[in-house]
């Protein structure tokens, strides 16, 4: 790991190319950084899309997570807006998780199903 003085003495911008990265010093126009995670987050799946209601951190509200969907993020944006128009509710997309408003485990499991993965559901 990279020390205190080294983490803020990186240039943060340049006048010839504009804004910086932080993580690999190139400007924000050539920075692969995102590219990079986001196939790290991919290669990372084991083709398993897990399905779990939570309700921690949310004030008791539940909410049903979909996970481990081997897809790239703008088309699990699609996919969760598909799920969100075929449970009738709302939704987000955050870090790779599906999350949609409230326990629709089974709809959901019936849905991806369909559409060809193979679907555990998770938790109790």
């Amino acid at each position: 790991m990279a020390s205190l003085r080294d983490q803020l003495g990186g240039l943060v911008y340049s006048t010839e190319h504009g804004k910086i990265c932080p993580n690999c010093r190139e400007p924000l126009d050539d920075c692969h950084c995102d590219d990079l995670s986001e196939q790290q987050r991919l290669a990372a799946l084991d083709g398993v899309v897990r399905i779990r209601r939570e309700t921690s951190g949310r004030k008791g509200k539940g909410v049903t997570t979909v996970s481990g969907i081997p897809l790239p993020s703008e088309e699990l944006k699609t996919l969760a807006k598909t799920l969100k128009k075929r449970c009738g509710t709302g939704g987000a997309v955050k870090e790779g998780i599906i999350e949609i408003q409230g326990d629709h485990r089974d709809t959901l499991h019936q849905e991806l199903s369909a559409l060809g993965y193979q679907v555990k559901l998770a938790g109790g």
